[in-house]
């Protein structure tokens, strides 16, 4: 069971001062039985009251004010989780059933909210990929199997030219993005086989493995299989999810699995940065008020992630 230690830094900082600053974390890791929660730390510039519950989507949500003026905000986490192996699912005969399955469960809450699907233009482009899927007569798992495969293979991986706001028809024109394209592209794939499909927002920790998406929150999907339950896919990596990822939020998309939003009063005028660290197994565990923030944020690079903050800041 490998164990990690990520630390999380979001930092604003603003050109004049602000204030009536609310905002909402999902920073807080998923407990159940593939994964178990160490240890968790938060910290907050003024140290605020954080109210926490718990969303329709069992994610634990943080909410907090700042009404005074600042020109900072720097909102720091450390978590310590133990992750499980997931076992795989079997392709046996009964898959015909699992389609069955599914189409019943179409019907019925909440599979009803992970199937709703998007309107766009490449429609047409998108089922002639599906159509032969439905002919082969292959089970849920390997339909899935195939799809994140299909995504990982036919869009490149290219930071900066998206934000979690593009479109379906700009990323399939782009046929690039990075880890939240690929899952929105996966999303909409899975969907039209009728698979219950839910975003996945949380970190990659793949121990030098060269695997994307370190160094920043990561996103992938997770699809309902009949017989077996919820199951991640990770598109960019064209891999299963097992035991290299740390689970956040899940959610329909990306707006129900952000990690930070908010609002605030003041200038526009300010600049971000976000930094992910992991640490392996015996690794010592830093305790908050012992880092020291680093808030110089001239040479951050503006990720898609870091435009979605902004324009939501804004």
């Amino acid at each position: 069971m490998p164990k990690f230690t990520v630390h999380h830094t979001t930092t604003y900082k603003y050109d004049a001062l602000v204030y009536d600053s609310a905002n909402q974390i999902m920073l807080y890791p998923i407990k159940d039985k593939y994964q178990e929660v160490v240890d968790f730390q938060l910290k907050i510039t003024g140290d605020p009251l954080v109210d926490v519950f718990t969303d329709y989507y069992g994610n634990e949500v943080g909410t907090f004010t700042n009404p005074e003026s600042h020109k900072l905000l720097q909102i720091e986490t450390i978590i310590v989780v133990n992750v499980k192996k997931n076992p795989m699912p079997v392709t046996n005969i009964f898959q015909n059933n699992q389609w069955q399955t599914l189409k019943y469960l179409s019907h019925q809450l909440p599979y009803i909210n992970f199937l709703k699907q998007e309107n766009f233009k490449a429609q047409e482009d998108i089922m002639s990929i599906l159509e032969p899927l439905k002919a082969k007569n292959e089970s849920p798992f390997e339909v899935a199997k195939y799809l994140c495969g299909y995504v990982f293979e036919n869009f490149q991986y290219v930071k900066g030219i998206t934000t979690v706001e593009t479109t379906v028809d700009e990323i399939w024109k782009l046929r690039s993005g990075v880890c939240q394209d690929f899952a929105h592209i996966l999303l909409v794939m899975l969907r039209y086989m009728n698979i219950p499909a839910g975003y996945v927002s949380g970190y990659i920790c793949p121990n030098k493995n060269g695997m994307r998406g370190e160094g920043a929150t990561h996103a992938w999907v997770e699809a309902y299989l009949p017989d077996y339950g919820w199951l991640g896919f990770d598109p960019t990596n064209n891999c299963i999810v097992e035991d290299t990822h740390v689970r956040l939020a899940v959610g329909r998309n990306f707006v129900d699995c952000s990690p930070v939003k908010g609002t605030y009063k003041g200038t526009s005028r300010h600049t971000l940065e976000v930094k992910v660290s992991v640490s392996y197994e015996n690794d010592p565990i830093p305790k908050l008020e012992e880092t020291e923030a680093d808030i110089s944020t001239h040479d951050a690079p503006i990720n898609s992630y870091r435009k979605f903050i902004e324009m939501q800041q804004q």
